[in-house]
């Protein structure tokens, strides 16, 4: 890991370099520790295993481009709308399987792709990675690359035998910067509801044609900040953009609140939110 070998390295450097690379030392494997946790999500798994619905993973692909895809089917009767879920920075986690399964639950279609496939060791995606480069791996994406992947799983769900036609798109952290990004990019979309991420460049915004519903944590001001200027560049180009921020809910509220060790805020925060989202969902 290029953060220890940095450590050690300062270990000849005197005492107040000794000092540095024990806090060093401590954050980098707290940090490890946060990210494994969210790559681990016991109680996801759990939740899912007791699931009664239909879950699968498939192989979509477009040009020569294989991307693994996480599908979960509703309990009905009826043809059902599509819900494309796009994952944190965290990539492919069990809880992306398990929020996947709560939109089938609500009688929605839901396909979420693992943007990172066929991009880690030995062309595994996500689960491929070590937890500690899963971001940065991410972070090199090619936004056309990304754009594509989307694109062809939304194509795959809306030609489900299962599917009306419609489609929704929902995204977390990372995932909900471009979801407000795949607005830009599909015409076809009826909502996006981009949770805690940031928005495109207002010349990408006049694009386009779907109401964006933002989900925001009050104690989340990285994000949060960007919410009144956005709700101005959205209005001046007459496009249909509603935020609503949920006092003390920090960033990731949605996985968070969902935690055994949730906060109050979080875990107020995330029911209110679900309900918005059933309510927004039900009226297209």
């Amino acid at each position: 890991m290029r953060g220890g070998k940095f450590i050690f390295e300062m270990c000849d450097r005197g005492p107040q370099a000794m000092r540095y690379n024990r806090e060093m030392m401590r954050l980098t494997l707290a940090a490890l520790l946060a990210v494994s946790s969210l790559c681990a999500q016991d109680w996801a798994v759990a939740r899912l295993e007791k699931s009664p619905r239909h879950r699968e993973w498939v192989t979509v692909k477009h040009d020569g481009r294989p991307v693994e895809t996480y599908v979960a089917y509703p309990e009905s009767k009826d043809k059902t709308p599509v819900v494309l879920v796009i994952h944190e920075i965290f990539g492919m986690t069990d809880w992306v399987q398990e929020v996947a399964d709560e939109f089938a639950a609500a009688g929605y279609i839901a396909v979420a792709p693992d943007l990172l496939s066929g991009m880690g060791p030995d062309g595994k995606g996500t689960k491929g990675f070590q937890a500690s480069d899963v971001m940065a791996a991410i972070g090199h994406l090619n936004p056309d690359q990304i754009t594509a992947d989307l694109k062809a799983v939304s194509d795959y769900g809306l030609k489900l035998p299962s599917a009306t036609g419609k489609l929704f798109v929902a995204g977390f952290c990372w995932g909900g910067g471009q979801t407000f990004r795949f607005a830009t990019n599909r015409g076809d979309v009826a909502a996006a509801l981009v949770f805690y991420g940031p928005p495109p460049e207002k010349d990408a915004m006049s694009r386009i044609k779907a109401p964006v519903y933002g989900f925001y944590g009050g104690n989340d001001a990285r994000i949060g900040a960007m919410v009144p200027d956005t709700v101005e560049k959205m209005k001046a180009l007459g496009k249909t953009y509603e935020p609503v921020t949920y006092e003390g809910a920090g960033h990731g509220f949605m996985r968070a609140g969902e935690a055994p060790d949730a906060s109050e805020a979080n875990a107020k925060a995330r029911t209110e939110a679900w309900a918005r989202v059933k309510g927004i969902l039900g009226k297209k």
